[in-house]
């Protein structure tokens, strides 16, 4: 095994490292830095999260810089001010030996004029995001006409984010014979598209194969309803009694809407997205750092640049979009050496989505069923009595009060003593649970004949829509356009099917009435065609719509092209909804670590 030294670092570097905890490198530090050090030439460096890619690419820069020259000479772009400033926060670690260095982060949220005061004192490496890097260098405060170093970090993620312009601004600005880095725990399409764009002949190094999760997760998921998938979360949170991880949402509306339950329901939680402000987003990440927080509700974007090493879990509340940030997200848990478990929540439509992502990963996911009101009492019932084993008693504290204490609990023996002691602290959690439903879906097997074919879900409503493919609209801008309504919470969208003039969807059938009412209320307009929805019959079964939720198909034309007849009568009363899980106890399902 190489040591830092001997790939080239100085002893003020070294040294640092040393006080950091730093004693040998790992695999993509052993193969970039040396590369860096000693090549000019450009660099592609694939590994998984929390396999030290900062320091790989931050490191053999920092050995070469030129402290007597103020020029910024690095320039170091990533998606997120959360993960510029990490990176700026590890540098600032490296080169604290380093006399005379600076480095700055820039990014949008904090005040532009201090950024700007940083810059003019000279900062010999940049790290920022894409917008306020264009922003400076349009303000001619930061210029990189010198630059020796240009490193992409999440490269695929700003190309997703839509920073593509961006990026063609900055390197506009920078010399040709400059050495491109690019750094990335996943390969999709689009890294190579940037390869292809942005840099010459890249030499490519990997650490571990691409797109693989870390040997360390194990990967499981919970098949649910969707009105229930709240309400399984809770369980996986409270049959897990040491948890602390992350809970993924896919946009910033239902991150906010999760993490408030949970904290209506007394869970330690809190919630990380782009519409905090950077003070908010600050504390949150503090709190969670120092584990004040055992849950943290947060977007893809956001949770970039979180550096936590001891996450137990990670919790996908759904499904990513893409699925090579599910690599992204697993790879929070499971680092350094520590074992962690990736979770997806996921109803019967949506259990096709993990077949990819297991290729993609190179592991099975494991069918796990829901937590029952039993086994999680059980779970709960054990901790409490391994607390109560490793308590330290006081003894010098406690003294004077023992004697009145004897004297009250005497006429109990040791058996009725515990039993009341339990029944104290657990009556809340038992009553909680008592009776508690199963809340696996079993529906899907139950609606899948012999070949696996799903046939028609009697708890969604088919309706018409009368826009289609000559309208410009495909299942993702019809998904887009029913939840713009705001029909429902989590409402479950079901079949699609787009043809030239018109469409159909389904939706959970409790929510008739009120899609027909939003609909005509809103006076919804698409492409300047004013909308029309009505409920329409249930097409038979053993039919197959063109499109679905996950966007597969969804285009299949047909000779009838004409809007079918309807059956308007007395279709889709409301009925009561109740979620028998809602309100956790307080008393339980509050559990603050101290470490």
């Amino acid at each position: 095994m190489s040591t830092f030294m001997e790939l080239g670092l100085n002893k003020n570097i070294i040294k640092a490292l040393t006080d950091l905890g730093y004693e040998n490198p790992t695999e993509i530090q052993s193969k970039a830095i040396p590369q860096v050090l000693n090549s000019r030439e450009d660099l592609k460096a694939f590994a998984q999260t929390g396999t030290g890619k900062t320091a790989a690419f931050s490191l053999p820069i920092l050995e070469q810089i030129e402290t007597n020259n103020k020029d910024t000479q690095a320039i170091i772009l990533s998606p997120t001010r959360e993960l510029a400033i990490q990176i700026a926060k590890n540098i600032e670690e490296f080169s604290s030996h380093l006399e005379n260095f600076r480095v700055t982060a820039v990014y949008g949220g904090s005040n532009i004029d201090e950024q700007i005061r940083k810059l003019k004192r000279g900062s010999h490496i940049v790290v920022g995001t894409p917008g306020r890097t264009v922003d400076l260098i349009k303000r001619k405060q930061l210029k990189l006409s010198n630059v020796k170093w240009l490193v992409l970090d999440e490269a695929d993620e700003m190309l997703n984010m839509g920073f593509k312009d961006e990026l063609d601004k900055v390197l506009a600005v920078t010399p040709e014979e400059k050495q491109t880095l690019l750094f990335s725990a996943t390969f999709p399409k689009e890294v190579e598209r940037i390869a292809r764009n942005y840099m010459h002949n890249p030499v490519e190094i990997n650490a571990g194969k691409k797109n693989i999760g870390a040997d360390q997760v194990s990967h499981q998921y919970y098949v649910v309803s969707e009105r229930n998938r709240y309400a399984a979360l809770k369980r996986i949170a409270d049959v897990n009694t040491d948890i602390y991880g992350i809970i993924f949402c896919r946009t910033r509306r239902e991150t906010q809407e999760v993490a408030d339950k949970l904290i209506k329901d007394g869970y330690s939680a809190d919630s990380l997205h782009g519409d905090l402000s950077q003070a908010q987003r600050d504390s949150v990440m503090g709190k969670f750092r120092k584990k004040h927080l055992q849950l943290l509700v947060a977007t893809d974007v956001a949770a970039r640049g979180l550096d936590v090493t001891d996450l137990t879990h990670v919790i996908n509340h759904k499904l990513p979009d893409q699925i090579e940030s599910y690599t992204h997200r697993s790879g929070r848990t499971g680092r350094a050496g520590k074992e962690g478990i990736s979770i997806a929540i996921v109803t019967s439509r949506e259990k096709g989505k993990l077949r990819p992502i297991e290729r993609l990963i190179g592991k099975k996911f494991v069918s796990t069923p829901i937590p029952t009101g039993k086994e999680i009492c059980q779970n709960q019932l054990l901790k409490l009595i391994d607390k109560v084993q490793d308590i330290n008693v006081n003894e010098t504290e406690i003294a004077d009060f023992l004697p009145s204490i004897y004297e009250k609990l005497m006429d109990l023996d040791r058996e009725e003593l515990i039993k009341r002691f339990v029944s104290l602290e657990f009556n809340t959690f038992l009553t909680y649970y008592q009776n508690a439903p199963d809340l696996n879906d079993s529906e899907h097997m139950r609606n899948s004949d012999s070949r696996g074919k799903r046939r028609d879900d009697e708890n969604m409503s088919r309706f018409f829509i009368n826009i289609g493919r000559k309208d410009k609209l495909n299942p993702a801008r019809l998904i887009g356009l029913i939840n713009e309504q705001r029909i429902a919470k989590n409402i479950e969208i079901g079949q699609i099917e787009i043809l030239d003039t018109f469409s159909f969807f389904e939706l959970d059938k409790n929510y008739t009435d009120e899609t027909i009412a939003t609909f005509k209320e809103n006076d919804v307009d698409f492409e300047g065609r004013s909308v029309n929805v009505e409920i329409t019959e249930k097409k038979r079964s053993g039919r197959r719509s063109g499109g679905r939720r996950d966007y597969k198909g969804g285009d299949r034309k047909r000779s009838n092209d004409r809007k079918p007849k309807g059956d308007f009568s007395n279709f889709g009363r409301k009925r009561s909804r109740k979620d028998s899980n809602s309100g956790a106890p307080n008393n339980f399902s509050k559990r603050r670590r101290s470490r």
